[in-house]
């Protein structure tokens, strides 16, 4: 049975309108505002066929970086689909070899791994910004400032 999966296409650079409409005549697509990242929604049997037929039947006329299921599968997986060249494929065969994995679970573990290490990072970065404002102010005050922002950005102030 096929269903319908919404799939987020990452272009390298941003799509022309030529681009563009060549690929709205294979299938629908909504762009974003800088024809950076793209949506799909295309019927297939599972999410990795919706990707392996959105790369067959665009890579050709559009830039395309990225394919990444939208919403996440049954175990909470978002899948990507990710065109690798010749040495960086013969590199990860080789890695994966001789740690006994297949080269997708390798790709995987790093790549969940790596997104790991950003958040660290990110959480590092907003730590050391909070410990250099507690310098300065209470806690208190900085968290009712973070409040008060939390706050206009969930409810803007009406127009007069």
């Amino acid at each position: 049975m096929t269903a319908h999966h919404a799939v987020e296409i990452t272009l390298t650079r941003p799509a022309t309108a030529g681009e563009l409409r060549h690929a709205r005549r294979i299938m629908p697509l909504a762009a974003n505002s800088d024809r950076t990242r793209l949506m799909a929604v295309t019927n297939a049997k599972g999410p990795g066929d919706a990707l392996r037929l959105l790369r067959r039947s665009l890579d050709t006329c559009l830039p395309i970086d990225v394919l990444t299921t939208h919403y996440p599968n049954r175990h909470g997986q978002v899948l990507l689909n990710v065109e690798l060249s010749n040495a960086v494929t013969k590199i990860l065969r080789a890695e994966a070899a001789a740690a006994r994995q297949r080269p997708r679970d390798l790709l995987g573990r790093r790549v969940i791994a790596a997104l790991a290490r950003d958040a660290q990072e990110r959480a590092r970065r907003l730590e050391n910004r909070l410990e250099s404002l507690l310098v300065q102010y209470t806690a208190e005050d900085v968290l009712s400032g973070v409040a008060e922002l939390v706050r206009l950005r969930r409810h803007p102030p009406a127009a007069p």
